[in-house]
């Protein structure tokens, strides 16, 4: 396979932790410059010092992903301090539990401008970049965007909407030259549920029931979701466009017992 990402350059949002931490570790040791973005500063200085190390050139913005002129900056700062742009990573999202009956709007408009607007915004600023280099996309969906789970109905609607803003994408961009694709983990060993909220009680029984709701007996990590996250970004992958791609150890076969 052509994993091989010397002189390309992408953006990962959500690049402090989980998924978003591992896509930018495996990017860059594949070779590929690479501009990070999360909330958290200091993390974002110690990853990029990391990756720096290595010879990859890595810049680092901190911000909101919901602030709409962040957004502009990052797309912008991206191609003027690396020179281009072939791959987004939109890795950034949060999850909330709650109810139709009792989730706030105020939560329920919060999650959907992390997990939603912000994508379908990010997606539009980097069109023009993207069609110039023929790149492309990858979501960062969930299992909870296929399947339909009670107590976090807030989280399910948004990945399900990503799922369809995918395909969508898909089909737009596809004359341009542009991929866009997703991947649709199951239960990854992130800080996801504990920065939602759980005790490091209730997450590690949550884990530990994971073994139960996954039909390969153990829950996911996320360097697993970012080798083949690097795959759908990759060349290898160049007739691969608007898939929503599983990675979730059977989870998302399974029904209600």
């Amino acid at each position: 396979m052509q994993l091989s990402f010397e002189g390309k350059v992408a953006i990962v949002t959500g690049a402090t932790s989980g998924i978003g931490k591992a896509t930018a570790r495996a990017l860059a040791n594949h070779r590929c410059d690479v501009m990070l973005t999360g909330r958290n500063q200091v993390k974002l200085i110690e990853l990029e010092e990391e990756i720096s190390s290595t010879g990859v050139r890595c810049q680092v913005m901190a911000g909101d992903i919901r602030d709409h002129q962040f957004r502009s900056r990052l797309i912008e700062e991206t191609v003027t301090r690396l020179g281009q742009l072939d791959i987004l990573i939109n890795s950034a999202g949060v999850i909330q539990m709650g109810t139709i009956e009792n989730t706030p709007m105020e939560e329920y408009d919060r999650l959907m401008d992390i997990n939603l607007r912000s994508i379908f915004h990010l997606t539009q600023l980097a069109i023009p970049y993207l069609e110039r280099t023929k790149g492309n996309i990858v979501n960062v969906s969930s299992v909870a965007g296929l399947r339909s789970f009670p107590g976090i109905i807030s989280y399910c609607i948004s990945k399900a909407g990503l799922d369809q803003l995918t395909r969508c994408a898909a089909l737009e961009l596809a004359p341009k030259g542009i991929r866009v694709n997703a991947v649709n983990p199951g239960v990854v060993v992130t800080s996801l549920h504990t920065n939602s909220g759980m005790t490091e009680e209730q997450y590690q029984n949550f884990l530990e029931k994971g073994k139960e709701t996954h039909p390969i007996g153990r829950v996911g990590t996320p360097e697993e979701v970012a080798d083949l996250i690097l795959f759908l970004a990759s060349e290898s992958a160049g007739w691969i466009t608007g898939v929503t791609y599983s990675i979730d150890g059977g989870r998302a076969q399974t029904c209600a017992r």
